[in-house]
């Protein structure tokens, strides 16, 4: 059964296109894979963060890890911060970084454009993400492809590692979903649907009521055509609608080119809208009966005990192979 490791920061509520793009596969692979889930919570502290605020996000991504269908039966579910391996083999993963590599990471200077004061560990975070994944011997990574630079840094910290002390990592993989691994802001197509977005008509939250996702998906913007047609280089942001509701219905763009063929785009975003409410109203039901349930508590003291059992093991190991700490005699 080989092993499987995907992070998601805490940093606000998840939106149509991380659920789409990760959270649904999660719960496919976590069937016949080794699955560690867990909330980089370390990571979201590479920018200012407020205290409560963040212990709240938490909680939440919690609660929609669980409500779209991860089975802690099957998967580990765990706080970072709460395993402390992943703290210790970030900074030895640091020792390892080179500047130059860390220099060419395109979303460190995209967070840091503009600002004149930058946190470090805005800085060395792949070292730490690196950790993450090399901890639990990761045989694949679930990511979306603007991670894919990421998970190259890592694959080349093991390897130097490996050669350098002692061969004791797995050689991560990326997988990266054919459907859905992109949905792009309903706003600004050209770029993907982040949570983190200022304008919120932007993106669709996991937690929007039909109301407003209704009203986000009419005001999409899209062209003047008036013809429903995948073209993701011309038409962005009917490419876009058409992937959303491909993969919130599992119907092809084939057919639903098809299916909307002299049909205006009043019809089409309506039946985006419904589709996306319907795929969503489920998971919001089982999210509000665990967010504050003490059952959630359990769930992640369980997770961390399992992830910190595995994870101290590799960390003795690369303690060992570094020539760190004492050998007791």
């Amino acid at each position: 059964m080989k092993v499987i490791f995907s992070g998601i920061q805490p940093s606000g509520t998840l939106t149509l296109g991380n659920y789409l793009g990760a959270l649904q596969q999660f719960t496919e692979l976590q069937n016949d894979h080794d699955c560690y889930f867990c909330i980089v919570d370390e990571h979201a502290i590479t920018v200012p963060q407020d205290r409560l605020k963040l212990r709240d996000n938490i909680r939440s991504l919690a609660a929609l890890y669980l409500a779209s269908g991860i089975d802690p039966k099957k998967a580990t579910l765990f706080i970072q911060s709460e395993v402390s391996a992943h703290a210790q083999l970030g900074w030895m993963m640091q020792s390892i970084s080179y500047i130059g590599e860390l220099e060419r990471m395109t979303q460190f200077k995209d967070k840091a454009e503009g600002k004149s004061a930058v946190s470090s560990a805005l800085f060395t975070y792949p070292a730490l993400m690196a950790a993450d994944i090399l901890l639990y011997g990761t045989d694949i990574v679930p990511v979306g492809d603007d991670q894919k630079q990421h998970l190259e840094l890592t694959r080349n910290l093991a390897e130097r590692f490996n050669n350098r002390y002692n061969d004791i990592f797995t050689m991560p993989e990326v997988r990266i979903p054919k459907v859905g691994a992109r949905i792009m802001s309903l706003q600004e197509p050209t770029k993907k649907m982040s949570k983190s977005d200022e304008n919120e008509k932007g993106f669709v939250s996991m937690l929007d009521t039909p109301k407003k996702i209704e009203k986000k998906i009419k005001s999409a913007v899209t062209d003047s055509e008036g013809i429903v047609k995948y073209d993701k280089e011309n038409k962005p942001g009917i490419s876009n609608l058409l992937t959303i509701y491909s993969s919130c219905t599992g119907e092809s763009i084939e057919d639903l080119e098809k299916k909307y063929e002299g049909k205006g785009y009043g019809d089409f975003k309506q039946d985006v809208a419904d589709a996306v409410v319907n795929l969503l109203q489920p998971l919001q039901e089982r999210y509000n009966e665990l967010i504050n349930s003490p059952k959630l508590d359990d769930i992640l003291d369980d997770g961390a005990d399992k992830a910190s059992f595995k994870a101290n093991k590799m960390l003795k190991k690369a303690n060992k192979a570094m020539g760190l700490g004492r050998v007791r005699k």
